[in-house]
């Protein structure tokens, strides 16, 4: 079965629960952390590659954390997977060394790739959001929302 590495499943967990939770303030790297369980040494990480991918926006100061850059039904979770992927793809780098790799495995897994990523792009933070909520109504007790994503 084909998985998702730890980091790319984390970043969407950390954005899902940014456009959940930033609402007036910034969302804190620690408070991810304590509703999510991301380890923080992975999520200060992933956190710092969707600023520069131009996913999320860094708030300085006492009160700081991270917003979304753009409006969350503008950003799909295939725009942070294609973040955490180029950051990672130096890394990981797969090269094919016989012709079978190159002209047979290699764009076979290039258009698996690419059929992925085309179903993560029709899924935006929005819709993530009125899943998250949906759920959280049916789960919730009858006295309020103790929803966490």
């Amino acid at each position: 079965m084909l998985h998702l590495p730890k980091k790319m499943l984390y970043a969407l967990e950390a954005v899902v629960d940014i456009a959940f939770n930033a609402r007036p303030d910034p969302v804190q790297s620690k408070e991810i952390t304590k509703r999510q369980g991301i380890p923080l040494r992975y999520l200060e990480q992933v956190m710092q590659q969707l600023v520069h991918g131009g996913i999320l926006k860094g708030v300085r100061g006492p009160r700081g954390g991270y917003r979304l850059a753009r409006e969350r039904r503008r950003i799909t979770a295939g725009d942070v997977i294609r973040v955490i992927s180029a950051a990672e793809a130096e890394e990981n780098a797969q090269i094919f060394t016989s012709e079978i790799g190159q002209s047979v495995v290699g764009p076979l897994w290039d258009d698996a790739q690419a059929s992925l990523l085309a179903e993560l792009d029709s899924v935006t933070l929005e819709d993530l959001c009125q899943r998250a909520m949906k759920k959280d109504a049916a789960d919730a007790p009858a006295e309020g929302s103790y929803f966490e994503i």
